[in-house]
């Protein structure tokens, strides 16, 4: 009995003191980080004791004590000590199969890009045939590198290629507004024009402020006559999806041999010609003049009709 006393005074005394040194290095602690301004930069060995003592602490003791960091940051350094210790790439040789040279890989681009039709097979055969062994699977990945797509996919044309190649009979049409002052104050007046993609060649088909079926289905059979029609020789006429270009104008131009493409909403830029012109006769005409009534605006609009380069 007398050496369980002993034995039990001298645990509390020893249980007591170890207590009034980690409040004393608590308040210490507290006190030295109020007087240093900014944030602690630590060494990574620094992070790791603090992480390993952190992880044996506990979160409730934690949000007691720490000071240099949030008991989240101490926590997440000790899984990252915990990761770094059973992470083995440093000891790897290699990061897996070398990469293809460059001269093959532009070879295997070339071939796509000039051969639509060929898929991954085909292209490793004649790869073969010039004394390179590839994979379909590395032929693969390299198209994939350089955004092009499978053979399925590659034998679609696509927008900018079909232009190029259909320059010569390719028509747009496009309206613009202008604001003219007259005598009832402002009138908006919708202005319709075509413009040969080649030549840049355009023909102002009409002007009106109201732009009803009638008057579309009219400038559809001037624009198609025989003799002097602006789309003779021409196949294609793209538009938007404005809701002046009916069924009934389409129809008109269609008879006159010219295919009629609707393109898909929201896109200027698959009718870009004909909106950069528009931005050309904005910018650096009507900017610049003040249209009263619509004898001056016919006037004006005259000089349009003249080739654009």
């Amino acid at each position: 009995m007398i050496w369980a006393r002993m034995l039990a005074y001298i645990t509390g005394t020893v249980d007591q003191e170890l207590l009034l040194r980690n409040e004393y290095l608590a308040a210490e602690n507290r006190i030295l980080r109020a007087q240093i301004k900014g944030r602690l930069l630590l060494s990574d060995a620094e992070k790791a004791t603090l992480a390993e003592i952190a992880h044996r602490l506990k979160r409730k003791v934690l949000e007691e004590l720490a000071a240099v960091a949030k008991p989240d940051t101490l926590l997440a350094w000790y899984r990252k000590l915990i990761a770094n210790k059973f992470d083995g790439s440093k000891f790897r040789k290699s990061s897996g199969r070398p990469r293809v040279d460059e001269e093959t890989e532009r070879l295997v681009v070339q071939m796509a890009k000039e051969n639509p039709g060929w898929g991954y097979d085909r292209i490793v055969g004649a790869m073969a045939n010039l004394g390179h062994r590839l994979s379909d699977q590395t032929v693969g990945n390299i198209l994939r590198r350089h955004d092009i797509p499978p053979a399925p996919k590659r034998k679609q044309t696509s927008w900018k290629d079909f232009i190029r190649a259909h320059m010569a009979v390719l028509t747009a049409t496009d309206f613009f507004t202008v604001e003219v002052l007259t005598l009832r104050g402002l009138i908006t007046y919708y202005v319709l024009f075509f413009i040969h993609l080649e030549s840049r060649r355009i023909c102002l088909a009409g002007i009106t402020h109201h732009p009803d079926q009638e008057w579309m289905e009219q400038i559809a059979r001037n624009v198609t006559m025989e003799d002097s029609g602006f789309l003779i020789h021409r196949k294609y006429l793209l538009h938007d999806h404005d809701s002046k270009y009916s069924s009934s104008f389409r129809q008109v131009i269609e008879a006159g041999s010219v295919k009629t493409l609707a393109l898909p909403p929201r896109s200027p830029n698959l009718n870009a010609y004909a909106e950069r012109w528009v931005r050309s006769v904005r910018e650096e005409c009507l900017a610049k003049l003040i249209l009263l009534g619509e004898g001056s605006f016919a006037a004006r609009a005259a000089p349009l009709r003249s080739p654009l380069s």
